[in-house]
């Protein structure tokens, strides 16, 4: 197989993961390519996959993220993600309808985008497909995992019967989930992660920076603290909350990005993540709001 010279090429039997030089930190990530006997699948090219490296019949995307579609354009083949996806892949446009940022922030991270990435208008040939979508390959098969929460039909895919289950997103990084997308949601990826919990697989892989984990063991402890972040962040806001707090003061206060980060998508993010865990403790019973608009915890 020939490969852009700045990938790693890892085996895992019949599925190979190409992995950038420094590791797979945005706006790179890990391509996964699964080689059945009469066909060939991609999971989310990435900005460094420069060429068809594979001669791939069909490229599957996890969701419409900008580093998730980058290498899409240099495959001339089938093109599919889940229907909650598929218009965001079709369109760019579309997909930053679903970063849910001001005009400002809109032009700066469109800007962003077409500095590091250079993507085209979209791929308006893309299909969408439906949770438990199986591309039969051969000896093998590659079924489509719903997993909504960081974006609304964020997906993974199970590869059997290899046992190699690609789950894009769900990172388990120290950073923790992201969830600061529109179509957004805590409750879908806290039972998205539940979901994945049930599945005994060979390896997991994901897009970004742990690359593959062996193992249901391993993974399972590793999912585990990645969860937690997700109620560490309720914690401190919770604890912020010591006195009412106006929305504005809360994104300024930052659960997800530290202090000195500045990325003009940043603010969109806090925003959007204060708001679902506001939405959800408030739910819980834990926090109120006043009617000035600002919230207290109960």
């Amino acid at each position: 197989m020939t490969t852009a010279p700045s990938f790693t090429e890892t085996r895992f039997d019949e599925v190979t993961v190409l992995a950038p030089a420094g590791g797979g930190a945005f706006p790179r990530g890990n391509t996964v390519v699964v080689h059945g006997s009469e066909a060939t699948l991609v999971l989310d090219p990435s900005l460094d996959v420069d060429h068809d490296p594979v001669g791939a019949d069909a490229v599957m995307i996890s969701h419409a993220h900008e580093d998730h579609i980058a290498g899409l354009r240099h495959f001339d083949t089938a093109k599919y993600a889940h229907h909650d996806e598929v218009g965001g892949v079709r369109s760019l446009q579309v997909l930053l309808d679903g970063y849910g940022l001001t005009p400002d922030e809109r032009a700066a991270v469109d800007a962003q985008i077409g500095d590091t990435f250079a993507l085209p208008p979209g791929f308006p040939e893309a299909e969408g497909v439906g949770d438990g979508h199986v591309f039969d390959l051969g000896d093998l098969t590659a079924t489509v995992v719903h997993l909504p929460g960081h974006t609304r039909g964020h997906c993974g895919v199970l590869v059997e019967p290899t046992g190699f289950f690609y789950i894009a997103d769900i990172d388990l990084t120290s950073f923790g989930p992201m969830y600061g997308d529109v179509g957004s949601s805590v409750d879908d990826y806290l039972a998205s992660l539940a979901r994945v919990r049930e599945v005994d697989a060979r390896w997991y892989g994901t897009f970004h920076q742990k690359g593959v984990v062996e193992g249901a063991k391993d993974f399972r402890e590793r999912l585990t603290a990645y969860e937690g972040v997700i109620h560490r962040r309720e914690e401190r806001l919770l604890a912020f909350l010591d006195r009412p707090r106006p929305l504005d003061e809360i994104v300024e206060y930052r659960l997800v990005y530290r202090p000195h980060v500045q990325m003009p998508f940043v603010n969109a993010v806090e925003r959007r993540t204060a708001g679902l865990h506001l939405e959800r403790l408030i739910r819980h019973g834990q926090v109120a709001r006043s009617d000035d608009g600002s919230f207290h915890r109960r």
